[in-house]
């Protein structure tokens, strides 16, 4: 009854691959210098993938209170949203580390004035350490 089934899916599947791969774009915002174990942002396809994003500003600064390291971590993403032409209305999901689940409340506070209406998925975990020195860090995926 002709050639199996399988040879003919492998073509569809390595075929959308190769677009995916050339497609890859990595997006930095101005003054931040390539180099590093990762890209601050990739946009494929019109979805913009935005690494975790702690408190830290340009100079490697940390905000004193817990409030301005959110807020700061928002300002990141959105410098990377800014560099590949979006905003936080593209953003469809959003991913939150805490280190302290009685941060909650006051992450809260700031997410809800940074993102408006209809706002993206969100989960939000409490981790016991982050790898930077902050308290909270910050992924988002935005789409066009």
């Amino acid at each position: 009854m002709g050639k199996p089934l399988a040879s003919k899916t492998i073509s569809l599947l390595v075929a959308p691959g190769l677009v995916f791969c050339a497609d890859k774009q990595v997006i930095r915002p101005k003054g931040i210098e390539p180099g590093g174990s990762f890209s601050p942002g990739i946009l494929v396809g019109g979805t913009l993938y935005i690494s975790g994003q702690g408190c830290e500003d340009v100079t490697g600064k940390i905000p004193a209170d817990f409030e301005a390291e959110v807020q700061q971590s928002l300002d990141n993403i959105g410098a990377i949203l800014h560099a590949a032409g979006m905003s936080s209305a593209n953003v469809v999901s959003v991913q939150v580390y805490l280190t302290g689940r009685g941060n909650f409340p006051k992450m809260n506070s700031v997410y809800l004035k940074y993102f408006k209406d209809p706002r993206p998925t969100r989960t939000t975990v409490v981790v016991a350490k982050l790898v930077g020195s902050g308290n909270i860090e910050i992924t988002a995926t935005a789409k066009r």
